[in-house]
């Protein structure tokens, strides 16, 4: 089978401070993209870039593995599942629609507030002059449309109203976006990582973050700072614990809560699930990432391959997986 393999090849020059394309793919991961696939198919790699409609054009896989983020505007992770829907080319992971809501984190915690799944009480800010009434603090300030710990840095965590709009107005310059202001959550923080689709739904292992293991002083958020600069991987921090040492009755409700989301976003295939429990030890979604992060390098600390590998799936085997979900969903022989 043709397998087109899509995606955005992160700068070589990039400074490590720079999130700018922090949730671009480097060439290691593509690479290690290519390797599980070729496996079993030709694969054909096409950038996302302002080619690959012509490209996908001419070539017609017969699918397409979507990795790709896109690079600007609050669609910018749809633009590739529509072109491939123009096209009728089918791909895995979630659509167009389900890329934009996740991606528009307001949006998303509104459909999931709507379907009674748990997520903290927020405010958008779009002009520093407004007048909003916040929830109490401390506030989590952070981009409306980044992943990755775009945006969300140490400080991002604010307990008066100076800091509040200092980071605010942080956002609103640096980001060029609006800010979402959150209710912090002071509870233990999860991220799960889900395979399949409908009533079939997989929940891998559950992985904790730790924060206990950051450098001291440091806010409990997994900040750009904790996912990029004090945890590398020539010095990983055991930051993450998977399986999470949970009881059996948070365990549930921790899947249940992402099960819950990932089906009122209409997910496909496979996505992962930021959780963090409130004061009362409820599970609440913080975000869903439909286009999770795959570093190869288990030092890396990626989390949805970990997940993976304490289920007892290799690298190739989840990459295969979640292609052979998107083939039986769209009735593709493999």
């Amino acid at each position: 089978m043709h397998v087109g393999l899509c995606f955005n090849l992160k700068p070589t020059n990039e400074s490590i401070s720079d999130d700018f394309y922090a949730e671009w793919d480097d060439e290691e991961t593509i690479a290690a993209v290519r390797s599980a696939l070729s496996g079993k198919h030709r694969v054909i790699p096409i950038e996302a870039n302002e080619d690959a409609f012509e490209k996908f054009r001419q070539l017609r896989p017969d699918i397409v593995f979507n990795m790709a983020e896109g690079l600007s505007g609050s669609s910018r992770e749809l633009q590739i599942p529509a072109m491939l829907e123009m096209l009728r080319i089918p791909y895995t992971g979630s659509g167009p629609i389900t890329l934009g809501l996740c991606l528009d984190k307001s949006l998303a915690k509104e459909v999931l507030s709507y379907h009674g799944v748990p997520t903290a009480p927020f405010v958008v800010v779009r002009d520093l002059p407004e007048k909003k009434k916040f929830p109490p603090f401390p506030l989590i300030v952070k981009p409306l449309y980044e992943g990755s710990s775009k945006g969300i840095r140490n400080n991002s965590l604010v307990r008066t109203t100076a800091q509040l709009q200092e980071q605010i107005s942080a956002i609103l310059t640096e980001y060029h976006q609006p800010a979402l202001v959150e209710k912090y959550l002071a509870g233990r923080e999860f991220t799960v990582a889900l395979l399949g689709n409908g009533a079939e739904v997989q929940v891998l292992p559950i992985v904790e973050i730790q924060f206990e293991q950051l450098p001291a002083n440091i806010n409990p958020i997994y900040s750009f700072e904790a996912k990029w600069i004090w945890d590398t991987v020539e010095k990983p921090l055991e930051i993450f614990a998977c399986p999470a040492k949970t009881s059996s009755s948070l365990e549930k409700r921790i899947r249940a809560v992402s099960q819950a989301a990932f089906l009122a976003l209409r997910c496909r295939d496979w996505c992962r699930i930021d959780i963090r429990l409130d004061e009362s030890g409820e599970p609440n979604v913080l975000e869903l990432n439909p286009l999770p992060g795959i570093l190869p390098n288990p030092d890396a600390n990626s989390c949805f391959p970990k997940a993976a590998r304490t289920a007892g799936l290799s690298y190739a085997d989840l990459i295969n997986r979640v292609l052979e979900i998107a083939c039986q969903r769209v009735g593709l022989n493999l």
